[in-house]
């Protein structure tokens, strides 16, 4: 659970990513980039 872990959103945001914890913009985006 920090900036370098990939699967918490804090993570996704810094490492410019989407899945499941951070959607791009759709509510029904179940695999985006997982």
């Amino acid at each position: 659970m920090g900036r370098g872990d990939n699967r918490s959103k804090r993570g996704k945001i810094s490492s410019g990513t989407f899945g499941v914890s951070r959607p791009k913009k759709t509510r029904n985006a179940k695999k985006a980039k997982a």
